[in-house]
């Protein structure tokens, strides 16, 4: 299978369990890997035969930018959903990047594989 790639999306989101992550927005970093037959496009070089990855984007900031969850778990998997189903997605892996604060400046990272 082929893949599209969608790396370093910064959207500004509430998100975390602490009182004090809940009065701000933070900055998450999502890399987006969907398997897709990418075939069709090659052969027509027409944009109509591929994955709209500008729509995914656009899809992507608006769920998260609305979005109000404590666990970066939590969005990840309501937003690997989203795009399966939205998108005809067979396949894709969602990373989810989230500034932590344990010694100096920090990153925690989870990473989720789903399926159709």
């Amino acid at each position: 299978m082929d893949k599209i790639f969608l790396n370093d999306l910064k959207i500004d989101t509430v998100i975390g369990v602490f009182d004090w992550e809940r009065q701000i927005k933070q900055t998450l970093r999502f890399d987006i890997e969907i398997d897709y037959d990418i075939r069709p496009a090659a052969t027509s070089d027409d944009i109509a035969d591929t994955m709209d990855y500008g729509s995914i984007a656009k899809t992507v900031v608006g769920f998260v930018e609305q979005s109000d969850y404590q666990l970066i778990e939590t969005l990840a998997e309501d937003l690997a959903a989203l795009l399966l189903t939205e998108f005809s997605i067979p396949s894709i892996t969602l990373s989810v990047t989230k500034p932590v604060k344990l010694y100096g400046q920090n990153y925690a990272k989870i990473v989720i594989e789903r399926s159709t």
